[in-house]
């Protein structure tokens, strides 16, 4: 497992091993507060781990993921991380204005224009302490054409200065990504939900796209939001209450697992690839534990009677 097609050149000269990233909406407060240190043990604990790919924004935690990761890797040489971050809206604060480059604030909006695209990446990076980064995406747009007229060309001016080495677009629903895919001239997605054991939606019109246009595809959100990492009566599905049927449906894949002596977890992060338009995974974690766990579950052997049985 590991990146490849035109995702190759992200990876740092030890490599991605595993084809895994560390999601860092978790360590900008995504649904509960995270401490300075605990966001620091996080990203040391991924470090430590093999993870060389790390995926933030400026919407996670208006900011603060950014500048948090940023302060974690401060001490880390350049050359042997890649950074992920996004573009497309702005982060304002409490009565509405944008705050100055570099700040943190309370909310994000969204900003498809070409100028708003240069804007946002500039507060990144002072947010992220960093001269350039490896990926930037185009965040949930919400107007494909406007996207495709103003945003796109924005980031491939980007990409030609070398100020990013590759750009994408990341979004929580694949028929818009698939779109992108065909029609832009874009390096990779990332897809949130939209793959995983509950809902393989993307091989509908994604993954398809995603081939035949030599785009790589990163899966995200493969616990679909908690569920498939633990599907306990609380659990969330798309950042939502789980329902009875969404939890039954996952209780009986854990179910399966457990007939092997796997977990569900590990099923979910090895699931998406299996599939050669998805070149890695990236998956939140919020403490160094839970880091732990999916590194670890991410190197399970999955026999194949399980997929068999999965697929089924």
């Amino acid at each position: 497992m590991a990146f490849g097609g035109r995702l190759a050149p992200l990876s740092p000269p030890d490599g991605l091993r595993t084809g895994l990233g560390l999601g860092c909406a978790p360590i900008g407060d995504l649904f509960t507060s995270v401490s300075e240190s605990d966001a620091d043990e996080t990203v040391a604990t991924a470090l430590a781990c093999g993870i060389r790919f790390f995926d933030t924004a400026p919407h996670y935690g208006a900011g603060l993921s950014e500048r948090r990761l940023g302060s974690a890797l401060r001490s880390v040489e350049r050359e042997t991380v890649s950074v992920a971050t996004k573009v497309g809206r702005q982060i304002v604060d409490a009565n509405g204005h944008v705050v100055p480059s570099g700040g943190v604030g309370v909310r994000s909006v969204g900003d498809l224009s070409g100028d708003g695209v240069l804007r946002s990446l500039e507060s990144s990076l002072a947010r992220l302490g960093l001269d350039r980064v490896d990926v930037v995406y185009l965040h949930d747009p919400d107007d494909v054409d406007l996207a495709l007229e103003s945003a796109i060309p924005a980031m491939i001016r980007l990409r030609e200065e070398g100020v990013v080495r590759s750009i994408g677009v990341g979004m929580n629903y694949s028929a818009p990504l698939a779109r992108f895919a065909a029609e832009a001239d874009i390096d990779l997605v990332m897809v949130a939900g939209r793959y995983t054991l509950l809902d393989r939606s993307a091989e509908e019109d994604l993954l398809p796209a995603a081939l035949q246009n030599d785009v790589d595809v990163i899966a995200a959100g493969v616990f679909n939001t908690g569920i498939l990492a633990d599907p306990a009566d609380d659990s969330k599905y798309d950042y939502r209450p789980a329902t009875a049927d969404e939890l039954g449906r996952a209780r009986a894949l854990q179910g399966r697992c457990a007939e092997k002596g796997v977990r569900l977890s590990a099923a979910a992060i090895r699931f998406p690839l299996r599939h050669p338009a998805i070149g890695g995974v990236v998956v939140g974690a919020r403490t160094a534990d839970e880091v732990r766990q999916f590194a670890a579950d991410a190197t399970t052997d999955i026999p194949a009677e399980l997929w068999n049985d999965l697929d089924g």
